[in-house]
């Protein structure tokens, strides 16, 4: 079996280091806050596995939300852990409610991993292929057109001849005298063509008469009609 060769990777060193780092620095916090042996090795372990469950979540795409707030209680821990061994705490004498913190930590832990393990991942549904439209079947070369008629046998006793649809005329168009002209209208029109007729000396025709009392040239003739 051949070996896998192992490159060197500057990413990877600085990575081992900074996360030495951090185990340590937690650890030194947990023993200061009163949880002694294997007790204070396990709180840098718990930080991490959260902080990784959390990170993977946020790879895999699936409760967003979740993986952000886990993550970040997680890398805050952390973080914390490393400005409070950084001389701004007094290890030998530390406030009760870090210790408190500390204490609860291993509850938040667990149902932060139970949450993470065991959450359901955001899932697209796939989508179904489209099915291709069938294909049309090919005319058939004896196929007669629809509008070509097929030849009939002349009129017999059991044949009848067909009757073509007699065409109906269409509805003429109604004359002007046959329009109904309100008589308040004919008065008005009758007015404008005297006006008409004393200003230009004759007598008014239909398009002007229609233009002068906007009204439709149907009913402009009608009324003509009934000036004459």
């Amino acid at each position: 079996m051949r070996a896998l060769p192992v490159r060197v990777d500057a990413v990877l060193i600085q990575a081992v280091i900074a996360a030495a780092l951090s185990f340590a620095h937690l650890h030194d916090l947990a023993s200061a806050a009163g949880q002694h042996g294997w007790k204070a090795w396990a709180y840098p372990v718990s930080v991490d596995l959260l902080l990784v469950a959390a990170w993977r979540r946020l790879r895999l795409g699936g409760a967003k939300a979740a993986g952000w707030c886990w993550f970040l209680i997680a890398l805050t821990a952390s973080l914390g852990a490393n400005v409070a061994t950084a001389g701004l705490l007094d290890l030998g004498a530390v406030p009760a409610w870090l210790r408190i913190l500390v204490a609860g930590w291993p509850a938040v832990a667990f149902l932060g991993g139970t949450l993470l393990a065991h959450g359901t991942a955001d899932q697209t549904p796939a989508r179904e292929p489209e099915s291709d439209p069938a294909p049309s079947a090919p005319d058939a070369p004896d196929a007669v057109p629809p509008t070509q008629a097929l030849p009939t046998a002349g009129p017999g006793p059991e044949t009848e001849p067909e009757m073509e649809p007699e065409s109906k005329p269409a509805p003429s168009a109604p004359s002007p005298a046959a329009t109904a002209v309100p008589p308040a209208l004919v008065t008005l029109a009758r007015k404008v063509a005297d006006d008409h007729h004393a200003r230009t000396g004759t007598a008014i025709d239909t398009s002007t008469l229609r233009a002068r009392l906007g009204v439709p040239m149907q009913l402009a003739e009608a009324i003509a009609a009934q000036l004459t």
